[in-house]
């Protein structure tokens, strides 16, 4: 969790990708810079991905940053939603 209690970009995107993996895939173990698709995410979970950042998010994501590389692990994310968040 973030400081003072509030749960940061990270936290929040731990939650939507640990939602979205099986069970079976140890989503509870997932580490920051883990591929996602090694985890067990596919790519049409991929783009729901996607969708779900900007909404958790309140951001519209560039659609040249909608790549599989900038959604290929939970640090990656956090580093374009932190990005995109400094733009604002």
């Amino acid at each position: 969790m973030g400081e003072g209690g509030r749960v940061g970009p990270e936290d929040r995107i731990f939650g939507i990708v640990r939602q979205m993996l099986p069970r079976t895939a140890g989503a509870a173990q997932l580490r920051l810079d883990q591929s996602l698709q090694d985890a067990g995410l596919k790519s049409l979970e991929l783009v729901t991905l996607m969708l779900a950042v900007e909404a958790e998010f309140d951001l519209e994501i560039p659609e040249d940053h909608l790549t599989p590389e900038r959604f290929q692990s939970v640090a990656a994310i956090r580093d374009l939603v932190t990005n995109l968040s400094a733009r604002d």
